[in-house]
């Protein structure tokens, strides 16, 4: 062939070809997403609303079941799921895979919006979110202290901790659970409403009149100009309790009349504890296309100067770690290929007899493996379990064509030939059994990638990886391995 030629001629182009193969495999590899398995999640839509003070089945009722009904006949539906908890109700659409998530998110939030006007008056506006798999945290801190307060621990979390965590490498967010904000508490005791006469309703209508802060506008002369501040707004405890709430019988009835006021958290319904003590967990979730590890290792490197940088008697702590899974996972299947590499050596050996024949087809390994990085980047495969798998299995694969040419040339160098001669002739007789035996194998696998459902999603990137690997192969079969042969 005059490829095979062309590189036996011409060494320096031969290894300039594989030199570019490998520096554009190794940038591609750097640049491969890191994930446990290759992406396979259905387009996922949740509908999440909230109304304070309403119980269960008036959620279903009033809240859920209007917006299920509107929602169920978009196109493309798989499953629809709702849950209706006390003042909370939350509506999970799962489409089918060959659905477009972002045309899915909008035909839910036009539907949404067509019975908006059937919902109570006084229900929060329902927030229409699109679900990933990424978007769950990798990393959960717990902090924790016994001289501090939850609300304390709370504060310092939100305010130093959660700024620093989001700007670390491939960090999208930060999720606080078991939070403590701060908020004014009023505890209002019945037997006292009852006696001046009085409901919790008349309560808050007080609250709503009295704490509101208005624009005051601004002064101007011919010289100055004044923004006017009004502080109408309530602050502190006191101001709270002195909020007058009716007068009855010309008595100004105040909120420290009918309850208390303290500061205090504004939910707790829920909480966190680790190892047995009440902890503030933070959750740090990567961005769709970071690598995992990276951010692990960076968050990793930042605990320490964290912990300097935290009151004494605040500890934290990496409560869970899904990161851990996927380093060793990945890092069996390394020691995986590197065994396999070994033992394809081994036999190589024993068949060829000579060291110096068993280093050409043992060279087609690691250029094969790092070029099929290229192709994995250019078609949008990460580097996961299968994908790792599927080179595992390439490594049995590569050597076959080289082999082939190796065996060819060398059995006319036996007779005699010289070595250039030889890989001229044996090149070219088996150069198109190189090429067809090539297109077989990725052939094979090939099909793969059409399987249609979650199995194909779950298969392609293995299969047309190893295809990858192969048709490389081919290629290195013809450039660099005649090349070789020719200077043994």
């Amino acid at each position: 062939m005059r490829l095979s030629d062309t590189c036996i001629r011409r060494p320096v182009f031969a290894t300039v070809l594989s030199l570019v193969i490998v520096l554009l495999g190794l940038v591609s590899y750097s640049r491969l997403q890191v994930r446990e398995y290759p992406k396979i999640d259905e387009p996922t839509v949740t509908v999440s609303t909230s109304y304070l003070g309403a119980a269960a089945d008036i959620i279903e009722t009033q809240v859920t079941k209007p917006l299920e009904d509107s929602i169920a006949g978009i196109e493309g539906v798989d499953v629809l799921t709702s849950i209706s908890r006390p003042e909370r109700s939350q509506i999970t659409v799962r489409f089918r895979l060959d659905r477009d998530p972002d045309g899915a998110a909008a035909d839910v939030r036009d539907r949404v919006a067509r019975v908006r006007a059937r919902l109570p008056d006084t229900v929060d506006e329902p927030v229409i979110a699109k679900v990933e798999a990424d978007a769950n945290p990798i990393i959960w801190l717990a902090f924790s202290s016994d001289v501090l307060s939850p609300l304390e621990v709370s504060d310092i979390a939100n305010r130093l901790v959660k700024p620093r965590l989001q700007t670390l490498p491939g960090a999208a967010d930060v999720r606080i659970f078991g939070e403590r904000k701060f908020a004014m508490r009023i505890w209002l005791d019945p037997d006292r409403l009852a006696g001046f006469s009085l409901t919790p309703g008349d309560v808050e209508d007080a609250l709503r009149r009295q704490n509101v802060e208005f624009p005051s506008g601004r002064i101007e002369s011919r010289q100055r100009e004044f923004t006017v501040v009004s502080r109408s707004d309530l602050q502190r405890v006191g101001e709270f309790e002195n909020v007058v709430v009716r007068s009855v019988n010309g008595y100004p009835v105040r909120i420290r009349d009918v309850g208390r006021v303290a500061v205090a958290p504004q939910d707790e319904r829920s909480i966190v504890r680790f190892n047995g003590r009440p902890a503030i967990s933070l959750g740090l979730i990567k961005q769709a296309t970071a690598n995992p590890l990276t951010l692990a290792q960076a968050l990793k490197a930042e605990l320490p100067r964290l912990q300097e940088e935290l009151p004494d008697g605040v500890s934290v702590s990496i409560a869970n770690d899904n990161t851990l899974f996927i380093e060793r996972s990945i890092r069996s299947v390394y020691v995986t290929i590197a065994e396999a590499i070994v033992l394809v050596a081994l036999v190589i050996f024993l068949f060829l007899g000579t060291i110096r024949a068993s280093i050409i087809p043992l060279v087609t390994i690691p250029v094969c493996l790092i070029g099929a990085a290229t192709l994995m980047l250019v078609a949008g495969f990460s580097l996961n379990t299968l994908t790792l798998l599927a080179l595992v299995l390439a490594i049995g694969l590569v050597v076959d064509d080289s082999i082939v040419v190796l065996e060819n040339i060398h059995r006319h160098v036996e007779d005699g030939m010289e070595p250039v001669q030889a890989a001229f002739r044996g090149a070219r007789e088996v150069g198109f059994a190189v090429v067809a035996m090539t297109l077989t194998l990725a052939a094979v696998y090939a099909p793969v990638a059409f399987t249609t459902g979650r199995i194909g999603r779950l298969f392609i990137e293995f299969a047309l990886t190893l295809a990858g690997a192969v048709l490389v192969s081919g290629f290195i079969a013809l450039t660099l391995s005649p090349m070789l042969c020719s200077r043994l």
